[in-house]
């Protein structure tokens, strides 16, 4: 006797993405697109900037944009980074410059005419190369200007530099910020940087340059929207109160009385919800209801 086994096919898993409720960080499809088109030109001007100053190849690639809270935005870096706190004009909170304290050091190396064969310790930088750090962002912040354009109406400046992502307070906990995420590729190195800017410094421009539907507009498209989705209509007699032990002993033949009077019409309901009463019909050669009462419905 031959058993034959049937193979089992694995379906992938679809991918699933956490979205909290409670905090819906997210930017509106029009506000991404014009900021990954900011951020795009932003790394284009900062790999060539680095390329002069560090005098060797030097690419600045763009990965992605997103919008969340200091706290998070913190919470995903290295313990020991380095984090360009820069001030914004006005009552903004702090704008982040961030990339690994290593990856500084060996671009410091190649500005003094060093080649640095080998990854730098994470470390503290010293007086001169804080100096010349400061130098790099200052160049790093004329091409995010350039690039953002109106979007940044905030003059911006460099302020300090720390080490530690979870004491750098550049901003309040539940403050939103606007995340870009770069990869910076400097001779055969690369490293991961990003660039935090408070969100409220840059909303209010994004209406502006890609302006959205308003409240109202919504309304009137999720109404549209209900209006055409189907749903099932059921008409019914009016239900009866049974017993359990009636029902288990149900039988063929048995009859249940029904407390629906014949002169009553039957109730028209949408999810067990009665919305009207209707007569017995005939369309063709179908059944059908004749709607002879409508019922008002709570909002």
């Amino acid at each position: 006797m031959t058993v034959q086994k049937k193979a089992s096919i694995s379906v992938p898993a679809k991918p699933v993405s956490v979205y909290d409720f409670r905090r819906p960080t997210t930017l509106a499809r029009e506000h991404s697109r014009v900021l990954e088109l900011a951020c795009e030109t932003f790394a284009r001007q900062w790999g060539t900037q680095l390329t002069a100053r560090v005098r060797a190849w030097s690419q600045v690639t763009f990965d992605q944009v997103l919008m969340q809270t200091y706290d998070d935005y913190a919470s995903s870096l290295p313990a020991t980074t380095a984090m360009v706190l820069c001030t914004l004009a006005g009552p903004f909170p702090k704008a982040v410059i961030q990339f690994p304290a290593s990856a500084g050091l060996g671009w410091i190396d190649r500005m003094l005419g060093g080649t640095r064969p080998s990854t730098a310790p994470e470390r503290r930088f010293t007086a001169v190369e804080q100096a010349l750090i400061r130098q790099l962002m200052d160049d790093a912040l004329d091409d995010l200007r350039y690039s953002f354009g109106s979007l940044l109406g905030a003059p911006i400046a460099v302020d300090a530099i720390h080490y530690n992502s979870q004491f750098a307070q550049a901003a309040a906990s539940a403050e939103l910020m606007i995340v870009s995420a770069f990869t910076i590729q400097v001779g055969e190195h690369t490293a991961p940087a990003t660039v935090a800017i408070p969100a409220e410094a840059l909303l209010g421009q994004l209406g502006e340059t890609a302006p959205v539907d308003t409240p109202s507009e919504f309304s009137a498209m999720i109404r549209s929207q209900l209006a055409q989705v189907p749903v099932d209509v059921s008409v019914r007699l009016a239900p009866a109160n049974v017993r359990p032990g009636a029902i288990l002993n149900l039988a063929v033949g048995d009859i249940l009385p029904l407390p629906h009077p014949h002169h009553r019409p039957l109730d028209v309901a949408v999810g067990g919800q009665p919305l009207a009463r209707a007569a017995l019909g005939a369309h063709g050669s179908r059944l059908a209801c004749v709607v002879v009462e409508t019922q008002e419905i709570s909002r």
